[in-house]
């Protein structure tokens, strides 16, 4: 097994060695029935999974941050003109004005940066939808890092669950549950909101109080703001 590199370690470069994974994700990403028109690549690496989107898209931008890579990357997909590889870091990168798609190998140590850029977090549940649809194992990918990889899958909703009126209280609801009183949502909700209330609506949502805000559920989430906002 390949030792990895003090820049691989910098940048957490795990590459993907596994031909079937690379399909896999491709087919979540633009299925058989659907050429998106637009695919972002995070982090295309030696192109393991740039192959199989290439094919599966009428477009693909192939984002890839360390320089050593580009020049193989673009000599590889030079013959196919729907195809650019963008050196640079895709956290930079604005979310363009049509409809896209987003797929990649991420980087273990930005996940939660480009999971941001996503926009998965409780605040988007009500018009987005976001699963955990495999694993990828630790040893298909080459240095193989310490821990395996999940799959996660996230769609916008083709109507959001909320009204605009009710997203925007959704939001303050999110706001304020984030704001933290010693990681307790139950606490946190007691700052705008009666404790007999808020205890009502963790009953109705079937949710402990003790529950640390990190460990509610967005549909439990909703749940509790139906009854708060009721």
């Amino acid at each position: 097994m390949a030792r990895p590199t003090p820049r691989a370690r910098t940048l957490s470069q795990n590459f993907l060695a596994d031909r079937a994974t690379a399909e896999r994700v491709a087919r979540l990403a633009a299925p058989d029935h659907s050429r998106p028109p637009l695919v972002l690549e995070v982090g295309a690496g030696r192109g393991a999974l740039t192959e199989p989107l290439a094919r599966r898209s009428l477009e693909l931008r192939a984002y890839e941050i360390d320089p050593r890579l580009v020049p193989g990357l673009r000599a590889r997909f030079a013959r196919s003109p729907h195809v650019s590889v963008v050196a640079g870091d895709f956290l930079a990168v604005r979310p363009p004005r049509t409809p896209f798609s987003v797929a990649g190998n991420v980087p273990f140590s930005r996940t939660a940066d480009i999971v941001h850029w996503c926009r998965l977090t409780v605040l988007t549940w009500p018009c987005h939808a976001w699963r955990l649809v495999g694993r990828v194992g630790r040893l298909r990918f080459r240095p193989a890092p310490r821990v395996d990889a999940g799959v996660l899958r996230i769609e916008r909703r083709p109507a959001p669950l909320l009204t605009a009126a009710g997203l925007r209280g959704w939001a303050d609801l999110v706001e304020l549950g984030f704001s933290g009183v010693g990681g307790s949502l139950h606490a946190s909700l007691r700052r705008a909101h009666p404790r007999r209330r808020v205890d009502a609506a963790f009953r109705a949502a079937r949710l402990d109080p003790a529950l640390l805000v990190g460990e509610v559920a967005p549909d439990r989430w909703l749940r509790l703001h139906e009854e708060l906002t009721s």
